[in-house]
This record gives structure tokens, sequence and C-alpha cells, in this order.
């Protein structure tokens, strides 16, 4: 099967991760409908050479004429119209750099393998299989269609029944009215008018017995339907929510859970009405053995308890408690900051509109904690839950919440067992649903994920580990204590988290590479990456490998924050290469031609910073590597990554500046790959008056970045070769005789430089 057909087969989370890899630059429109074309071409090798990326763009552009063809065979306006667009975009943005078309495609379709691969390991390992939702999907969806087949089936039956015993009543009074009317029925006539009703009498005892049966059957299948959804669709659902909170797939199956749930609830109300049309007919008529009067009590209890236990169940946080300062870092909350919590009832009946009132509450029913803060919640605490407008779905949301620290003397003490990011806190909500027609009262509530509560914005990072580690290794939201003994994590576990991380916040995980490096850092080179290698709490947000080091995940916070706020669109298009070790860089580079560079973030600052390491050779052709002292946010705050590239110069011997970088790894040119964040140079303004028009006495300043050591050619100044030609060079010219034309050259040039000086001077 073709790649893309496989992908579609994957689970809603690796077809979240497949969404991630497509955008309006190169939009998922075109992998669908070119789909086998794509799937072609070698694309690798397209990126390598410009004119071969020419040909395939325009190619690619004749393959979305044909689509536009077919579409118009087909009279489908919208679609031709999509396909006008898609071309147009990619005209104004790849015409004149197909080159960058081609490495996003062969990106993308590398990373499809990758998703793939890992799906098919999950599935292999019992932990996952292609299309196990859809399968889990449609087995709850023909339990619910059977359900509501047996409701319609009842329905009719017992419509039936009560027609058979209108019928019955009308001929029995007949018989009587006749017999005392004495109006010269035959004794033949009567006898057989008697043994017709008592036929029907049979009957009728009959299909009120099936009426009885059939609806105990439809509480079985009612009660099979139910252990489903509250014993496991909901408990996956939540735990569904658990790993959208840390940055894993959307959890976005509430609405299929609330249909499932409505139908139960909706299915067990027309079951009740069903149970008193019965008791009516019982009053009307009845017999020994009646099996209405015998099953009735029984039937109506079980039919409130299944009710009950449905209700009971239906509300849940829809969208955890989340400061809206920082929504990408759920469950995490500061003193004195108003976050907001979503409920929803998952039984949409419009005869409980308005009519559940929730209230919050935080810490209820935990245990007296020595050491532990205890909080007060402020702001409007109760809510009516109403039908929203957007889907109809009965929800309360609350809006102003806000948490504060009682203090009491001796609250906190320096006897507490965690530190403040360490405790876990419970946001609870309850309320009371009546039942008009049975008179039954039902308790409702609902508990939030644990909560860190911070009191400084600084302690958010250790906060959001917490919330991490907690809802990476478990699903029980009442394990408050969770802390006091943190359990190991795998790194299989964790390297999943760690690339959603980011993700969440940019267009790009963590590819397996980039992973491999960060597993030799917290697992050692010698663990060999083992997936079942366990990374203890203390070593992921806690330590640090010296006494002056800082912790894991601080650091993995830092270089977070840097890309959100620095680094974004480079990280977006795949030129930071990131996370790579030393000897992984130097191994890369060895053999790419001078002036081959990559990007790598520091693994010395805590706060987030990158660098780049590029590639020269001596006069014996020895490779050497330099690296430029890593840039932070302050640098980079002044100055963008992509113009300090630009710009950047060493001082080599002679006291020329000059800049080294050539090709992005593996051989982009410099200029293709980051041409396009480069800044504009500004319009020229006309003059508004004779004062402004009068120069101002200062030269033009530009900020750069300038080193001292010095790379072995002047290549980017005198050589711009590309790299297929600089490799036919070296075939037949060793380093040493490209570094004796390079010296002429620029002897050359600086004679001519000379020689137009004196000619001026003479002039």
């Amino acid at each position: 099967m073709a790649q893309w057909g496989q992908l579609q087969m994957l689970d809603c989370k690796y077809l979240e991760q497949v969404d991630q890899l497509y955008d309006d630059s190169f939009p998922m429109d075109i992998r669908q409908y070119l789909s086998k074309w794509i799937e072609s071409i070698d694309w690798d090798t397209v990126a390598m050479q410009d004119s071969l990326a020419t040909i395939r763009f325009h190619d690619l552009l004749a393959q979305l004429d044909d689509q536009h063809s077919r579409f118009a065979l087909e009279n489908n306006f919208l679609l031709q119209h999509n396909i006008r667009k898609i071309k147009r975009n990619l005209q104004d943005r790849f015409q004149e750099d197909p080159v960058h078309m081609a490495m996003i495609i062969s990106r993308n379709l590398k990373e499809e393998q990758n998703i793939l691969a890992k799906a098919k390991s999950m599935e292999q390992e019992g932990e996952s299989t292609v299309s196990a939702m859809v399968v889990e999907k449609q087995k709850l969806d023909n339990k619910v269609k059977e359900m509501r087949d047996r409701v319609q089936m009842v329905d009719v039956n017992i419509k039936n029944v009560e027609d058979l015993q209108d019928e019955y009543d009308f001929r029995v009074n007949s018989l009587k009215n006749r017999e005392n009317e004495m109006n010269g029925m035959t004794a033949k006539e009567l006898e057989k008018e008697k043994m017709g009703i008592a036929r029907m009498g049979f009957e009728l005892k009959s299909k009120r017995q099936d009426a009885v049966i059939q609806l105990s059957d439809l509480l079985t299948v009612i009660h099979a339907l139910l252990t489903d959804l509250i014993s496991e669709e909901l408990p996956e659902w939540k735990q569904r929510q658990q790993i959208a909170c840390i940055g894993g797939p959307p959890n976005a199956c509430v609405d299929q859970l609330q249909n499932w749930f409505t139908a139960a609830a909706e299915s067990l109300q027309q079951v009740r009405q069903h149970l008193k049309k019965l008791q009516e007919l019982e009053q009307k008529f009845t017999y020994d053995n009646d099996p209405i009067t015998q099953k009735k009590a029984f039937l109506e209890a079980r039919t409130l308890e299944l009710l009950k236990n449905l209700l009971s169940n239906s509300l849940v946080v829809e969208r955890q408690p989340c400061m809206p300062t920082h929504p990408q870092r759920p469950l995490v909350l500061k003193t004195g900051v108003q976050f907001t919590v979503k409920l929803r009832f998952l039984v949409k009946l419009q005869e409980f509109n308005y009519q559940i009132k929730v209230k919050a509450v935080f810490d209820k029913d935990v245990t007296e904690k020595k050491g532990f803060r205890k909080f007060n919640i402020l702001g409007t605490n109760t809510k009516v839950m109403n039908m929203e407008e957007s889907n109809g779905s009965l929800a309360a949301e609350f809006r102003h919440l806000q948490l504060k620290e009682q203090k009491v003397a001796g609250n906190r003490t320096n006897e507490g067992p965690l530190i403040v990011t360490e405790e876990l806190h419970s946001l609870g909500f309850e309320s009371e649903l009546q039942l008009n027609q049975s008179g039954l009262s039902i308790k409702l509530e609902a508990m939030s994920l644990p909560v860190v509560v911070i009191s400084n914005v600084c302690q958010l990072p250790s906060g959001w580990a917490s919330i991490l580690w907690y809802n990476m290794l478990t699903t029980e939201p009442k394990n408050l204590k969770f802390f006091l003994s943190p359990p190991a994590a795998k790194w299989s576990q964790l390297s999943e988290v760690l690339s959603w991380q980011f993700s969440s916040v940019t267009k790009r995980g963590l590819n397996q590479e980039q992973l491999n490096m960060l597993a030799d850092k917290l697992l050692g080179a010698k663990a060999q990456r083992n997936p079942e290698g366990l990374i203890p709490w203390t070593k992921f947000c806690k330590q640090g490998a010296n006494e002056k080091a800082f912790a894991f995940w601080l650091w993995i916070e830092g270089i977070l924050d840097l890309i959100k706020r620095h680094l974004l669109s480079l990280w977006n298009d795949g030129s930071i290469m990131g996370f790579i070790s030393k000897e992984r860089e130097k191994a890369l580079l060895s053999g790419k031609c001078p002036g081959t560079f990559l990007l790598r973030f520091s693994e010395s600052s805590r706060d987030g910073a990158i660098t780049f390491t590029w590639i020269e050779h001596d006069i014996h052709d020895k490779p050497i590597f330099h690296s430029v002292e890593p840039y932070t946010k302050k640098e980079l705050t002044a100055v963008s990554l992509p113009d300090i590239i630009r710009t950047y110069k060493v001082m080599a011997a002679e006291n020329i500046p000059e800049n080294p970088l050539r090709f992005l790894y593996p051989a982009i040119p410099k200029d293709k790959a980051f041409g396009k964040y480069y800044p504009k140079p500004p319009e020229p303004q006309e003059p508004m008056d004779v004062e402004s028009s009068q120069p101002s006495g200062y030269m033009k300043t530009e900020l750069i970045s300038v080193s001292e050591v010095p790379p072995s050619r002047l290549q980017d100044n005198i050589m711009p070769m590309s790299p297929d030609d600089y490799k036919a060079l070296e075939q037949f010219v060793g380093h040493r005789d490209i570094d004796a034309v390079t010296n002429n050259l620029m002897d050359f040039g600086g004679f001519d430089a000379q020689m137009s000086g004196d000619l001026q001077d003479e002039n």
C-alpha cells in the first residue's frame, strides 16, 4: 500500500503528528491529490540540484493543472477554486527557490516514514493498533444502534399490546351487552364468539409477557453499554485528556462521548415511559400471574439504578484549570492570578438545561498534611449549566477563579515533606440533580487533574515539570502524595513527552537523532539509548551533572523559551539541527565542503543559547572545526540569528574580515536557507522639508558578529562555488592548489585595487 494510504489508517494521535508536517506553505491538499506522483520521485536528489528542482517544480504545477481539469469534468467548483489558489501560492513562494520546496517534500516524506515506523513498533508491542480506536468506536456505535432498535421494537410491541387490549375489552363488553339484550344469537354463534375472545385473551397475555421480557432484555443491553462507557470509554477519554494537557495529541473525542451518553439516557427515559404505559394497561386489565404486576417494581428499580449510574458519571472537566496568560501550561496556577476551567454534562437533554448548579471547591476531603499550604478559592465559584449556542452541549465555564493562600501561623513550616512545586492539590466540583418524575436526587461530582500552586512566575518551569511527570506516569487523580515517592520514567515514555513539548508550541517535534542525543545526556552513552532505561525524577528536574550544573529539564525549558521568542521560523523549517553531540557534529561535517555549518543548542547555558559550527581544512587537508560563542536571548533580541549568519565575520591573518559560512548542512547555500529571513533594505524616503533633508553627519552602521579565529580560505568572497562544483574541482586540484589559486586571485584583486587608486590620484 502507498505510504499516504498507510498513514490514513493510523490512530488519531499519529494523524495529529502528520497534520503538523503541513501548513499553508505546502498544504496537505497537495499531498492528498498528488500522493502517488509525489512518492514516485527521489526528492533527496532533487533537493541537491537546482536544475532538477526547477523541472520537478513545473512538473508539480502540471500535475495540479491535470487535477483541476478532473474537477472541472466533475463540475466541482469548490475544489477547482482550491487548486487554483494552491497553485498561485506555490508559484509565489517557490518560483524563485524550487530547491526549498523539494527540501520540504523530502523532509515530510521522511517524517511520515518515521511516524509509520513508530506506529508499527507500538502495534507490535501491544500498546497500540493501527485501527484500534476505529474498531472500538464502531463496536460502541453498533451497541448504541442495537439499543435504539430494541427501544423502537419495544415501543411498537407495547403499542400492539395496547391496541389488542382495547379490542379485547370491546369484544368482551359487546358480548356481555348482547347476552343481556337477548338479541337472538344462536348457541353456536355465542360459543364461537366466546372462543374467539378466549383466543384473543391468550394472545394478549402472551404479548404482555413478551413486552415485559423485551423490556428486561433492553435493560440488559443498556447495562452492557453503560459498563463500556463508564468503565472503559470515559477513563480512556480522561487519559487522552491527560496526554493532551502535557502537549500530546489533542483530545477531541468528547462530542462522541456525549453522543453515546445522551443516547443511553434517552433510551432509559423511553423505558420509563414504556413502564408507565404498561402500568396504565395493568390498571385497565389484570389477571392472576400478570407479568406486568410481577415485574414492574423490579424493572422500575433497575431503570432508575441505571439512570442514576449514568447521570452520576456524566459530569466531567472538559477543559482543565489553566491561567489564560499561560495557555500551554495548564494545571499550574499562580496565587492571585485568575484561571479558567470548563465543565460539561455528557447527557445533553433539554430537561436538564438550567437545572444543574455546580460549585467549585478546593482541596475537599484532603486530610490534614503538616507543612502543606492551604488555599481559599476566590471569585464566582458557582455556575449554572446551560446549553451552549456553538455546539448545544450542556456546559459551565468558570472564568474568574483565584487562589489565595491562608496565612495561618505555623501553617507552612520547614518540616513540610515537599517543595512548593511538588505539592499537588485538588480542584473539585459538586452539584445535585433532581429527577422530577421520580423524586430521585442524584449527587454529581467531578475533579480536575491535580494542580500545582505557585506564588512566583519563576516557579513555573519546575511546576510544569511536576505536571509532566505526574500525568506521564499515573492516571489516578486523587494520588496527591505522588511526589513523596515519585517513580522513575522509562526513556520510551519520557522521549515522547519531550518531543511533545516542542511540537505543542512549534510545528516540529524532535526526530530520532535529536532524541538520541538527549538519551545519551540522561542515560549516558553506555546505556545505548535503551527504551527501558529508567530516569529518576531527581535526575530529570533537580540534579545536574555536578554541583554547579543545572537540571536537565531547566536546560530544555530554556531552549524552548529561546525557540518561542527568537527561533520559531528557523526551527519550524528544519534549519536548526539543535540537539547534537560534539562528536556527532564532527562526524556529520567531516567530508563536507569548507564553510559547511550547522546550528545546535549550547549545553552549557541554562537559559537557552544557540551556536553554529563550521568546517575548514588546513594545508594538509586535515579538517578543522570552529564553533562560535553561543548566542543567548540577549544577543538575539538585538540581532536575529539569520542576520548574524549573513553578516558574521572572522578576522583573517591579514586582518581582512570574511564570512566563513557558505552552506547550511548538508549542502544548502546559505542565502537560500536564510535569505527569506534577511531584513529588506529600507525604501528611500522623500524629504519632508529642507531641515530634515540635511545630512546628519553620521555614517550608517550595522551590528555584526566578529571572531578572531581565522579560516583557511576566503572562499565565500573569492570562489562562490556550489558544493557540486567544488567536489568536481577537488578531483583534479588539491586543497593546497586551490589555496594557491585563491591567494593569487586575492593578490591580483589587491593589485587591481591599488592600480585603480593610483589612477584616481593621477586624475
